[in-house]
């Protein structure tokens, strides 16, 4: 069964009534649980809608348009009956353009509430970053350092927070393939601790969040896998940073 927490971002598109009928039901479902802390997340979800619809003013056609419409297709006199038949065809074709015109507001508003995700995305990974950066007990590792071509940067480990890699010098994995860290015991073989991406500028950030023992760590490795991820390291490691004696 799906949390709060699963919900959080799926709100406003609800609110817009853009998710499946599957999405949809299962919050609909949650919903008459009564939670406060959904119902509140639903109505904030709700006021923003509101907020972002409101920036668009409403546009009423004038009257004129009709006329100008039918004056385009030559038309300048002629019986009151075809002229009204002429008049509520031109209308209809108005008011299809508006309801294109609609459809493409609420598109942008779908994509900008995506992107706004996003956003609120890196917050939150940046903010988790910052936590282990602020943590006098986080155990910091560097690794590359003094080689211009490899890539370098620093591990960050936490026994409560998990594994905080940073790296500059790492060129973005080609179409098809993806970075994945892992965790490497002593004397144990490398366990899976996720897959990233790197920037354009050849800067990455991944984190491996949970509770780990730096006293059994060995190392932190890299290496560019398959776009699905490896069970095990297919490819030399890009990045090792020896972690053991921290």
């Amino acid at each position: 069964m799906s949390s709060c927490q699963d919900f959080r971002d799926d709100f406003e598109l609800y609110a817009l009534g853009l998710l499946d009928a599957e999405e949809k039901a299962e919050i609909d479902a949650h919903l008459r649980t009564d939670c406060a802390t959904c119902d509140a997340a639903l109505k904030r979800a709700l006021a923003l809608n509101a907020m972002v619809m409101s920036m668009a003013p409403d546009v009423v056609p004038p009257s004129r348009v009709k006329w100008r419409v039918l004056s385009g297709v030559g038309v300048h006199r002629m019986s009151w009956g075809w002229l009204a038949a002429m008049a509520a065809a031109c209308m209809l074709v108005v008011a299809l353009w508006f309801s294109v015109q609609e459809r493409s507001r609420a598109a942008e508003l779908a994509q900008a509430r995506h992107t706004l995700i996003q956003v609120s995305g890196q917050r939150d990974r940046l903010m988790q970053a910052l936590s282990f950066l602020d943590d006098p007990s986080t155990l910091p590792v560097s690794f590359g350092k003094g080689k211009p071509l490899p890539p370098h940067g620093n591990v960050f480990v936490h026994s409560k927070l998990g594994v905080l890699l940073i790296a500059s010098n790492l060129p973005p994995a080609a179409a098809g393939k993806v970075y994945e860290m892992w965790v490497i015991p002593k004397g144990g073989a490398p366990r899976p601790a996720g897959l990233f991406q790197s920037e354009a500028g050849g800067t990455a950030m991944h984190i491996l969040s949970g509770p780990v023992d730096a006293a059994t760590l060995g190392a932190i490795a890299v290496t560019l896998e398959p776009e699905a991820g490896s069970a095990a390291p297919t490819t030399t490691p890009i990045i090792v940073a020896p972690v053991a004696g921290l």
